[in-house]
């Protein structure tokens, strides 16, 4: 078995989600690897915002996070296939934890979604850029 493709989701946005998904899982099977999905919540308990959130906050969000990452995946590939998914949920900066996961995981391939960009992507650069520039494998970029 070669890689794993590692598809990286924002579950908040469901039609670029789609088509993200459904364009890892065509590329997971065409080179015959396993396909991991992630997305990224922010870091609750960062010390400049932990004390706005209970103690138990970040774990009841990241359970709520896991529940509609599973459900998105199943009602977008299907039960069977994701079944074979790893999902995963991780909290930080979106695009280091990408990289960190895609790192850890070895993955061959990064499919990660681009929104259009507005003034100030200009400036700062958005998450899907900077896992491009960042990044030591491949990645593909759906618009």
């Amino acid at each position: 078995m070669t890689q794993p493709v590692l598809c990286a989701i924002d579950i908040t946005e469901t039609a670029l989600t789609q088509r993200i998904l459904l364009k890892a899982s065509k590329l997971a099977k065409l080179e015959q690897t396993t396909l991991d999905v992630v997305t990224v919540l922010p870091d609750f308990g960062m010390s400049m915002v932990s004390d706005f959130f209970t103690k138990d906050h970040s774990d009841s969000v990241i359970a709520k996070a896991k529940d509609q990452l599973h459900q998105i995946v199943e009602d977008t590939l299907g039960s069977d296939q994701a079944s074979t998914v790893r999902h995963l949920v991780v909290t930080g900066n979106a695009y280091e934890e990408i990289l960190n996961v895609a790192k850890q995981a070895n993955s061959s391939l990064i499919v990660i979604g681009a929104h259009k960009p507005d003034f100030t992507d200009f400036l700062l650069g958005p998450n899907a850029a900077r896992v491009v520039r960042h990044s030591s494998c491949s990645v593909m970029v759906i618009r």
